[in-house]
């Protein structure tokens, strides 16, 4: 027992002057350097963590511990009120006096601003920064699909996306649709990491984590919500994909998903993914690859197509990790498996092909007396 209390002791002495000897080190850390080096132009791109953000700061040399600043940011609560762009900073510089300036907004002048509301697809983006002059929407393309051998595995969703040769874009579903400001002569990289690093944000590990407990992958999760967001996009996003979930689930009596957003429609004024975007790309509807052309017609293949077809927002997302389970038909049954709408925006759920028959032609109805 004397041994024991002997070496409990030792122990005991060895961790006060392990935690002693790190508060030492923390505190020397915190204060900086009396004199701070020369300065240098540091950048936070758009999106980026604050962990993230404090080891750039350790790899360029300004602070010697990532650890430390991200304790510091924990104890100030500082971390969301750091701004994105250039900073002039210095080797050894307080941490106090780098989270001042980094609190403080580029004034850089040579920014554009651009919105991308939910549901724009990658090609509607890779058009619209290409418009603003700040890529061509080739170079946006083959930057965001890792053609031109970017890499982008900081990200932890970028390893989840499928190696599918049907998949018509890997980026598809990814590049998180928001209000943004990019530099004009930032390179492509960047400004994809923009769109990345706010994805990675806005779908956190407590989002990923309910879609997981629905028994949904993020890859599937991100390919329904952009159904969701086509076909809804409203206050009915948890109704529709609690039929989308409903066609899927085990045993489904109709195991597609039968949705006029990706299909063999052809008609300029749908909103069809395969009409309005990918035939386009490829020269004409008759010049879609065979291959494409099947892994996104939503009545001809089971389950799930093989990409996203736009890039849903938030809400289309969180549909999915907590649809209504009570949803129920108009004559009260379920589960739903059909849904159709009128030009009011009214929306009709049916748990049976009858039901819905009945849905559409009231819906016509409506649609007639306007």
């Amino acid at each position: 027992m004397k041994k024991f209390l002997v070496a409990l002791g030792c122990l005991v002495a060895v961790c006060v002057i392990a935690v002693a000897g790190f508060g030492f080190y923390y505190s020397s850390q915190v204060e900086g350097k009396a004199t701070p080096g020369q300065a240098v132009t540091f950048t936070v791109e758009q999106g980026q963590t604050p962990n993230a953000i404090a080891e750039k700061l350790q790899q360029e040399g300004i602070i010697d511990s990532a650890l430390c600043f991200k304790l510091y940011l924990r104890q100030t609560g500082a971390g969301p009120s750091l701004q994105y762009g250039e900073f002039e900073l210095a080797e050894g510089m307080s941490f106090a006096q780098i989270v001042q300036l980094l609190q403080t907004p580029s004034q850089r002048t040579d920014v554009v601003r651009l919105t991308f509301p939910e549901g724009t697809t990658a090609l509607g983006i890779a058009q619209k920064m290409e418009e603003a002059g700040l890529c061509t929407a080739q170079e946006f393309l083959d930057c965001a699909n890792g053609v031109d051998g970017s890499d982008f595995s900081q990200y932890s969703f970028w390893s989840e996306i499928p190696e599918n040769s049907d998949r018509f874009m890997k980026c598809e579903g990814y590049l998180f649709p928001d209000t943004y400001e990019f530099f004009q002569d930032d390179d492509v990289y960047n400004l994809v990491c923009t769109f990345y690093s706010e994805f990675e944000n806005k779908v956190d590990q407590t989002l990923r984590q309910q879609l997981e407990e629905k028994g949904l992958s993020l890859n599937d999760a991100i390919i329904l919500a952009s159904f969701v967001q086509e076909e809804a996009g409203n206050a009915e996003d948890a109704n529709v994909a609690q039929v989308f979930l409903n066609r899927l689930a085990e045993g489904s009596p109709y195991p597609r998903l039968e949705s006029n957003a990706s299909s063999h429609v052809q008609n300029p004024e749908d909103n069809n993914y395969l009409y309005n975007w990918v035939a386009p790309y490829y020269g004409g509807w008759d010049k879609i690859p065979a291959n494409i052309y099947a892994a996104y017609d939503t009545y001809q293949v089971e389950g799930l197509p093989a990409g996203p077809i736009s890039n849903p927002g938030l809400a289309a997302i969180q549909a999915l990790a907590q649809p209504n389970q009570d949803l129920v038909s108009e004559n009260g049954s379920s589960p739903c498996y059909f849904f159709v709408t009128d030009l009011t925006g009214k929306y009709y759920y049916g748990a049976t092909i009858e039901e819905h028959n009945a849905n559409v032609d009231t819906a016509w109805k409506v649609n007639a007396s306007l």
